[in-house]
């Protein structure tokens, strides 16, 4: 699974749909764009996968690994037997994934609502020949959203810790525990972290 953190990123995707129509809504700073509130739709069905579903932690080599809402470790479908406190480390390992996952969505939906409104404002710059003055906003506003997504990075050492863990009290689950502390130096210079 692929986090995104680079605000910048949004902006280059939103900014084809901008031309193509999409136009931010007026109301109070911070509400969503129409394109926003159609991310936001289809984040709020990823938020519901994510609560409800089994959470794939790899299809490395060919076996599925997933992580069901019960606590459940799948490897290719099959349950590991898990004794209470290993199932304990699942549940924390899996929480601690949907937050990571559920912050980058926050990051994606702020992102498709700065582009929206950047297109729309280096428009109104251009007319209003104040450029300098809309550049200077979306900037701070960028600024604040690399700061949201510096969060997600954040919460990788707690993840690794906790996959560490997991991996030494479930032998089965060892070979699929690749997260290192290169994702976690990736995440915080090049702005994407790849999940386990």
């Amino acid at each position: 699974m692929k986090i995104p953190v680079a605000p910048l990123f949004a902006l280059v995707l939103a900014l084809p749909l901008a031309a193509c129509g999409e136009r931010p809504q007026t109301g109070a700073p911070g509400t969503d764009t129409a394109l926003g509130q159609k991310v936001r739709a289809a984040t709020d069905e990823a938020r519901k996968k994510l609560a409800e579903g089994n959470i794939s932690i790899s299809k490395d080599g060919g076996a599925k690994v997933e992580i069901s809402p019960s606590g459940e470790l799948l490897i290719n479908g099959t349950a590991v037997p898990l004794d209470a406190g290993q199932q304990a480390l699942v549940m924390q390992y899996r929480a601690q994934m949907v937050k990571v996952a559920e912050a980058g969505i926050d990051v994606g939906i702020a992102g498709a609502n700065l582009g929206v409104n950047a297109a729309g404002e280096a428009i109104k710059g251009i007319f209003s020949g104040n450029s300098g003055q809309v550049e200077a906003r979306i900037n701070a506003e960028a600024d604040k959203l690399k700061q949201q997504a510096q969060l997600i990075c954040d919460q990788l050492p707690a993840l690794m810790a906790t996959q560490q863990k997991l991996a030494a009290a479930v032998p089965q689950f060892a070979p699929y525990a690749k997260m290192d502390q290169s994702d976690i130096d990736d995440c915080r210079s090049n702005g994407e972290f790849s999940a386990p």
